[in-house]
């Protein structure tokens, strides 16, 4: 049974900083493409950013150079850690494991977990 359990989310003020967690377990985290997703109240699930496997990260447009996507295999964890925040930040954000594919499109995923609550105040 796959499991995606989320951590580190939270209320920061503007400018802050979070380091989001993600643990998987009953897969072969190495062979996933990891990634994180967020949806803010009424609007869809969009892309934050992804790793492969070969340690190769992509971002979105609207948090490229202040989030940073990180894994480490032998914790079979994926980290997020978010740096400059901003009020558009706020979302509940989600960890979710592709086993290969470019990652980018929520569908192609595989595995999702709960998502975790960030929330950042002006």
């Amino acid at each position: 049974q796959v499991q995606l359990v989320e951590s580190g989310g939270g209320s920061v003020q503007a400018g802050g900083s979070l380091r989001l967690s993600c643990a998987a377990s009953g897969l072969t985290f190495r062979r996933y493409t990891m990634g994180w997703f967020r949806q803010a109240p009424g609007k869809e699930r969009v892309f934050v950013a992804g790793i492969r496997w070969s340690g190769a990260s992509y971002y979105a447009d609207s948090v490229k150079g202040r989030f940073t996507i990180s894994r480490d295999n032998a914790k079979n964890t994926v980290y997020l850690q978010m740096n400059s925040l901003k009020p558009e930040d706020t979302a509940v954000y989600y960890c979710a494991a592709e086993l290969g594919g470019v990652g980018v499109v929520a569908s192609e995923y595989d595995y999702w977990g709960q998502g975790t609550q960030v929330t950042v105040s002006s």
